[in-house]
């Protein structure tokens, strides 16, 4: 009405009014009665805001991937986003006059694609794969102290970086060649249990043998005791005998030394004998026969003395004409001569 109208803002909207050239109210939240034709009204959002993004990018190796993350920013300061872009309202009070509120993000977003543009050239395919969270956190360090970021009084308050994606056919590539390297692994595992398999079998194999080793060795050291002892019995056995015969050989030694000696004392004794038979006889060779006889009658038996008186007689047979001897005679000699014995016997 005559060209006064009513503006009211949200707390998050910062609204500055000028007339003529000068900066006459400014702030967030504020409600004001304003006349058109002289004043210019410009509102500027402050809230936070956050924006999705994916884009395709180039790796180092030339291999497209695609990144997806959430970018959260905010005019920090108003006057100097008012003072880079158009933030003016429109008449009526309802949106903006210019485009450049709707081309202010995608300002923030052209600039965080370079950012991760730059990252992407320095990495490989499989190392920006895997560097998610670093390409984010190196872009987001790099937009917060961007001249531009800070000629539009804007404010990085956070990026996440979602997803990092390979294009269909790299994908499936990876995922063959991720397939592959797993069932190579799982044929190490399956090589290394088996080898490790062989390698306990081995080992048992060698414990069973080391363990047939020592028992022969034990059976050897055994057959070797036994052997010598065997051999020290056969020794203390050959000694033995051994010392049995040097014994037995001592003991012929000394039977035939007795034996000599008795033989020598034998033979003295013989000689002995002889030399007095010699002598004796020597001596008798000089008396009487019949004085000699008369001698060795002495202490005869007297059947011995009728035997010889009867050998007396046979020696004179030829001198006595008849001899007669009755039978009762020669029995009581015979007799008398038995008595005796028996008695002496007795």
């Amino acid at each position: 009405m005559l060209g006064f109208r009513y503006i009211k803002t949200p707390p998050t909207t910062y609204l500055m009014q000028f007339r003529g050239g000068k900066l006459v109210r400014e702030g967030a939240g504020l409600s004001l009665f304003v006349f058109s034709p002289t004043s210019t009204l410009v509102a500027v959002p402050v809230a936070s805001r956050r924006d999705d993004f994916i884009e395709p990018y180039m790796t180092a190796d030339f291999q497209a991937l695609t990144v997806q993350g959430q970018l959260t920013w905010r005019i920090s300061e108003p006057r100097k986003t008012a003072a880079m872009l158009d933030f003016s309202l429109a008449a009526g009070g309802k949106g903006h006059v210019s485009e450049d509120p709707e081309k202010l993000p995608q300002r923030v977003l052209s600039l965080l694609r370079v950012l991760i543009q730059q990252g992407m050239k320095r990495r490989a395919l499989r190392q920006a794969l895997q560097a998610g969270d670093e390409l984010g956190a190196e872009a987001l360090r790099a937009l917060a102290v961007h001249p531009e970021i800070a000629a539009l009084g804007l404010e990085v308050l956070g990026l996440a970086i979602e997803a990092v994606r390979p294009t269909p056919e790299t994908a499936r590539a990876l995922e063959a060649e991720a397939r592959e390297a797993i069932l190579k692994s799982a044929d190490e595992a399956i090589f290394l249990r088996r080898n490790a398999a062989v390698e306990n079998e081995r080992q048992i194999r060698e414990s069973e043998l080391e363990t047939e080793i020592a028992v022969e060795r034990k059976k050897r050291t055994i057959r070797e005791t036994e052997v010598e002892t065997e051999a020290s019995i056969q020794d203390k056995k050959a000694r033995l005998a051994q010392a049995d015969m040097r014994s037995s050989i001592a003991l012929e030694d000394e039977r035939k030394q007795l034996v000599a000696s008795q033989a020598e004392n034998t033979r003295a004794l013989a000689e002995a004998e002889a030399h007095r038979v010699g002598a004796l006889m020597q001596a008798l060779e000089k008396a009487d026969p019949k004085v000699i006889q008369a001698f060795a009658s002495v202490g005869m038996e007297p059947g011995q003395l009728i035997a010889q008186a009867f050998g007396g007689l046979a020696e004179r047979a030829d001198k006595i004409g008849e001899l007669n001897i009755s039978p009762d005679l020669l029995r009581s000699l015979m007799g008398t001569g038995s008595a005796r014995a028996a008695a002496r016997a007795a």
